[in-house]
């Protein structure tokens, strides 16, 4: 009984969208800050523990950087793995398009880059993500270049029913491509 409550004060939304990673060249969106003092990485060329990358990158709603934009992903992420191609991430996802325009969502977590899809969470946000919990699915959706990776992001957020829905509410359930 408590959990039909709880269900009926909340509500689930799902967004899909892609993030842009641009590592060098023109129209560069990430750059490292701090080259890591640990050792050489056996598995990623060139990456040393603790590398630490800026990003301010373009979220779009297909895979395509010439789709329609979504937002940006701002935030940092740290080679945190001494044997393992793991990073740690931590960003905001600013919506600038569609119902969530103004709204953010909190990304952290464990990016284990060589798995197929990885799971991080959603920590909170603003707007209609205030409160917000929940999870990100994160899987590299392609490689434009060497320097230009796109991620596919699912995100599932459980927000309080309290919580302002952007427009007339109908778009709480099903995938949200914005």
């Amino acid at each position: 009984m408590a959990t039909a409550t709880a269900a009926a004060r909340s509500r689930q939304i799902h967004l899909r969208f892609y993030m842009h990673d641009i590592t060098g060249g023109p129209g560069q969106t990430a750059v490292q800050l701090v080259k890591g003092p640990g050792p050489a990485h056996p598995f990623m060329p060139g990456a040393h523990f603790g590398d630490t990358t800026v990003i301010d990158d373009a979220l779009t709603e297909g895979p395509s950087a010439a789709s329609r934009a979504a937002g940006r992903a701002q935030g940092s992420y740290m080679l945190a793995g001494l044997k393992e191609p793991v990073l740690m991430v931590s960003m905001t996802v600013a919506l600038t398009g569609g119902p969530y325009n103004g709204s953010t969502i909190a990304v952290v977590g464990r990016d284990d880059i060589s798995a197929a899809v990885r799971e991080l969470a959603v920590a909170g946000g603003t707007g209609a993500f205030r409160k917000a919990t929940g999870h990100v699915l994160w899987r590299t959706a392609r490689m434009e270049s060497r320097d230009h990776m796109v991620l596919q992001l699912d995100v599932y957020a459980t927000v309080p029913a309290a919580v302002a829905a952007p427009g007339d509410g109908q778009r709480e359930a099903g995938v949200l491509n914005i």
